[in-house]
């Protein structure tokens, strides 16, 4: 959807009149303060210091969470194109009560205080940006962290603060030129290694990052450019699942991925005069990924063979050992491809209209398209030829195997259907645009006197359009499709026949994407109702008024600052979609969609006691938007001929097996998720504000939330389409599957964090210091009564974080330890949709080691060398919590990065 006329009108017609406005008032402003607003804000932001390094980056950052009137934590960089990690969310999830889940071995969503990012929002400047998976949530590694200034999240509410998250809002800040008041030109170059699989990898990470002032300060630039060529290489082991204590049948996955991103940022500053300034601000990401699978998928209990011909079991009933005859394997060659593109504008306008009065004008504009291909091709032995295997349970959580024939011999294989699925090959081509258009007004009269410092007035309309398409071919050898071709493997596609992991020996690669290009004819696969589900949009027009008095006065000796607010929230939600019966379409696309308006009071209070101490209070009422996905319009039903289970049957009055109605969808009238939050926190501040500690506890109390359940519904007006000739249910009342909104539920927890430079307790200890910070969350949803409890994805109920450092005579190092308990997290389940599912714990740990020239020749040039996930800990899943049954697996390796910066 593009802006519409009127929006587009309004906000070309406010910043027609904003500049020209501040064109006027620089002719006829009055005498300059010896201190302008804009120089007070700029006197207590991170860039007054301009000493580098990681001392340097903490203390910025604890002066950030210090003059906040929210709960917040922060993240700076420690110079000019260099955030403390070689991602933005590797730094993120060091916070406390912040944690990453890996994707392909980099962290990639951030989960808030036990939420996933569904219920976070991510803002660049303040403004929110559009996402490019299935969710709201942000892929961080879209946003090259030699780009960011600096990041704060928001823990509690802000009236002023639009699109704010559930579990919190994570605001990306780029540099502003200005206020960093001088010229600065910094260099990076990296190159990286991955030592996976026993191999090695090689990439490259470039930027350059340009500051300048011209016109007597009045105009200011910053240009940024980060280029990332990163490989990485992937182990992959996944279960089917397990049959009396004996593996079903599994996968094993020898993965490189290709990741090429290039980043650009750009900042242009205008302040004609000390009442008026304006900004324009410019970011895009184009981010390449392409992934080689070269694998094996093969069937154990749960297909040929069968039962095992022997096994050896463990105290537990797993066995860990057996043996297998007749086994069929097919060898999976695949090709997965995306490409992203994100853009960012934003046009903002300051103007001072007396000494009390302030307005500023906003509008931006945020888009991003993903076009991503998911390739499969099959191999396998000839018809008639089976081979033995045995399986060992290896301690480190995924199964070895070991078989009778040599599978990096191309001359026993065939391009074939293997393993009987009806096709020689699959392939998927997505589509997800999303596009975000705003404009936002601000008014803020200040008092001179009083309870209140100032008092705020807003008003933000935003636009938003996400949509999903899937065109999705099964492949055939030969041009009719029909079944048991059989093709040798053309030689020219031949890559490679190694495969270190899980003790297969050799496993022959081909080139699945040469080899889809040369062999393969197209079938497509229509009246699928699953692929209707996966086309959709979804429309939203939000309209947000907030009104926020800002606190300042004194009680007794005591400051108290803060403040107090409302928003509230008119959203127009829509998505057109059809209906399916068995996959045939039924009627014409329909629109459904809700109208709601919710009202978000929102308390912030800071009690600064003496000593440099801290109290704060935050409450408010939160919400998220249901995930973009949940609010399709598509539904689709069948006819169960022969449902077994006894619960769907009984609860539709009848016994099992039963001929049922069955449907699924999405529900466009989903309210958001509500929560009433309260948090509490304490904080000490030392030794001038280079070291801090806190302690709080915070609790959110779930008035509604989304779940995805099954209930009764009327099928009686999904007509059965003429022709249908198989056995029909005696009621039209059948079990249909969609979100809704359930009562209920609440979450709390207690957070404990310390940043300490060890030279407050003895001098001779100047440089060193260390960070640590601890986490616990506990989540009590009950969907129905006499249900377990369900648990939000991404809640792990620990979470911990520590970093000791060393900065001085130009030496630095650092070493960072992040842990996390259990948790449910979001993989890309079968059809390239998302699922969730329980994955162990984990620990990563990462170096960093760097020296900086502080004179002669080479001064301002330094040398840095990284390791990330030092200990190689791998990401990995078991079923009902038993690690000697894994479910999945996936090892990354470690990746070294040595490079150098230089700062002109």
């Amino acid at each position: 959807m593009v802006l519409k006329r009127n929006l587009l009108s309004v906000a070309l017609a406010s910043a027609t009149w904003m500049i020209a406005s501040g064109a006027q008032a620089q002719v006829q402003a009055p005498p300059a303060d010896p201190v302008s607003a804009e120089a007070e804000v700029a006197a207590t932001t991170l860039d007054r210091v301009q000493v580098t390094g990681i001392r340097s980056a903490i203390e910025k950052s604890i002066d950030t969470k210090k003059d906040e009137t929210a709960i917040v934590e922060a993240i700076s960089a420690e110079d000019l194109g260099k955030l403390p990690d070689a991602s933005i969310a590797d730094s993120i999830a060091r916070l406390p009560g912040l944690t990453a889940q890996r994707f392909g071995g980099r962290p990639q969503e951030i989960n808030i205080r036990g939420f996933s990012g569904d219920f976070s929002t991510t803002t660049l400047n303040g403004r929110e940006q559009v996402s490019l998976g299935n969710n709201r949530g942000v892929e961080f590694d879209q946003y090259p962290s030699e780009l960011i200034h600096q990041v704060v999240v928001y823990k509690t509410q802000d009236a002023s603060l639009i699109g704010q998250g559930l579990s919190g809002t994570v605001d990306l800040r780029t540099v502003r030129p200005l206020e960093y008041g001088e010229q600065a030109i910094a260099v990076n170059v990296r190159g990286d290694m991955n030592d996976a699989s026993g191999g090695k990898e090689y990439g490259n990470r470039f930027s350059i990052s340009y500051i300048d002032q011209f016109a007597d300060n009045t105009v200011g630039l910053a240009l940024g450019y980060a280029r990332l060529n990163n490989p990485i290489q992937e182990s992959q082991f996944e279960a089917w699942g397990y049959d009396n204590g004996v593996l079903g049948g599994g996968k094993l996955y020898e993965n490189d991925t290709e990741n090429e991103r290039d980043g650009f940022v750009g900042v242009l500053e205008f302040r004609p005069s000390d009442i008026y300034t304006t900004r324009l601000d410019v970011f895009y990401s184009k981010f390449d990924k392409i992934q080689r699978k070269r694998g094996m998928e093969f069937g154990l209990v749960f297909g040929p063979p069968g039962a095992p011909d022997s096994r050896t079991n463990n105290a537990n009933g797993t066995a860990v050992q057996a043996t297998f005859d007749d086994f069929r394997p097919v060898l999976r060659n695949d090709y997965n491809a995306a490409k992203d593109d994100l853009f960012s504008l934003g046009w903002n306008h300051d103007l001072k209209l007396s000494e009390a009065w302030t307005l500023n004008v906003d509008v931006s504009t945020s888009s991003g398209t993903r076009d991503e291909r998911l390739l499969e091709t099959y191999a396998g032995l000839p018809a008639g030829t089976s081979d033995t295997a045995a399986i060992t349970f290896n301690p480190d959580g995924y199964f070895e195997l070991d078989t009778g024939f040599n599978y990096a011999d191309p001359n026993i294989l065939r391009l074939t259907d293997a393993g009987d699925w009806g096709q020689d090959g699959y392939i998927k081509d997505f589509e997800v645009t999303d596009t975000i258009n705003s404009v936002r007004f601000d008014l803020e009269r200040t008092f001179e006197s009083g309870v209140f410092s100032s008092l705020e007035f807003g008003a933000n309309l935003s636009e938003r359009t996400k949509s999903r398409t899937s065109n999705e071919n099964f492949l055939c050898l030969r041009a009719d499709c029909t079944e048991g071709a059989e093709v040798a493997i053309p030689t020219q596609f031949g890559t490679q026949s190694d495969f270190a992991f899980a003790n297969l020996g050799g496993l022959y690669g081909y080139d699945a994407l040469a080899a889809f290009n040369s062999l393969y004819f197209r079938r497509p696969n229509v009246n699928n109702g699953d692929i209707n589900q996966k086309n959709w949009e979804v429309d939203e027009r939000i309209v947000t008024a907030y009104v926020q008095g800002n606190l300042d006065f004194d009680v007794g000796a005591v400051r108290v600052r803060g403040n107090v607010g409302v928003q509230a929230i008119n959203v127009e939600q829509s998505s057109s979609g059809v209906s399916t019966f068995q996959g045939v379409t039924l009627d014409e696309p329909a629109t459904r969609g809700a109208n709601y308006t919710d009202y978000l009071p929102s308390l912030n209070l800071n009690v600064e006691l003496p000593a440099d101490q801290l109290v704060r209070f935050g409450a408010g009422k939160q919400i998220a938007r249901p995930r973009m996905d949940f609010l399709r319009a598509n539904a689709g039903f069948t006819i169960n001929t022969n449902q077994t289970n006894q619960d769907t049957c009984q609860a539709l009055g009848l016994a099992a097996p039963c001929v049922v109605f069955e449907g699924n969808g999405g529900n466009p009238e989903l309210l958001p998720y509500e929560a009433y939050a309260y948090d509490l926190s304490y904080e000490k501040y030392f030794a001038e504000n280079r070291g801090y500690a806190s302690a709080g506890v915070f609790y959110k109390d779930f008035s509604t939330y989304v779940l995805e359940v099954q209930t009764p519904f009327d099928f009686s007006q999904l007509p059965i389409p003429p022709g249908f000739t198989g056995p029909q249910p005696a009621s039209p009342i059948g079990a249909y599957t969609t979100p809704v909104n359930l009562d209920g539920g609440k979450l709390q927890g207690y957070e404990l964090a310390v940043s300490l430079p060890f030279d407050m307790f003895w001098a001779p200890l100047e440089g060193f210091g260390m960070q640590a910070n601890y986490s616990y969350v506990e989540s009590e949803v009950i969907p129905f009564e006499g249900e377990d409890p369900i648990t939000f994805p991404g809640l792990s109920k620990h979470i911990s974080n520590a970093t000791v450092y060393y900065e001085r005579f130009g030496f630095s190092a650092r070493v960072s330890h992040r842990r996390r308990s259990r948790f449910l997290g979001e993989v890309q389940g079968f059809g390239g949709d998302r699922a969730f599912e329980e994955f162990q714990g984990e620990g990563v740990t990462d170096l960093q080691l760097g020296y900086q020239f502080e004179e002669g020749p080479l001064e301002n040039l330094s040398l840095l060398l990284q390791v990330n996930n030092l200990e190689n800990e791998p990401f990995r899943g078991s079923f009902d919590n038993r690690e000697d049954r894994p479910r999945k697996y996936f090892e990354y390796g470690r990746t070294y990065l040595l490079g150098l910066n230089y700062r002109f």
